[in-house]
């Protein structure tokens, strides 16, 4: 298998990259212990934490943000440590994380 393009995916739309094997069964017990969404919310967050057009935010923020849900500030500034982002910022984020 070849990779020919990298993009961050949230834990619940790995699964489904994966064959099915015998192999794999320990990643698929893992993905469903810890993927706290399922792939629709997933990617529901994801769309909406974009819609801030924070220039600040990554792709990779953005799938954390729906990975981890950061319950406060110091969750969101742990997601996001490579950027500076203000109090208005965070809360917009944590704001729509409640929803879910």
């Amino acid at each position: 298998m070849t990779v020919m393009s990298m993009k961050p995916v949230p834990l619940a739309s790995v699964g489904k990259h994966l064959p099915d094997v015998d192999a794999v069964q320990p990643i698929k017990d893992y993905l469903k212990q810890f993927a706290k969404l399922s792939e629709a919310k997933a990617l529901e967050l994801i769309e909406k934490i974009k819609d801030l057009k924070s220039i600040k935010l990554k792709e990779t923020h953005f799938v954390k943000i729906a990975d981890f849900l950061p319950r406060d500030a110091e969750d969101v500034h742990k997601i996001c440590n490579d950027v500076s982002l203000d109090e208005q910022e965070v809360n917009s984020i944590l704001n729509i994380v409640k929803e879910y």
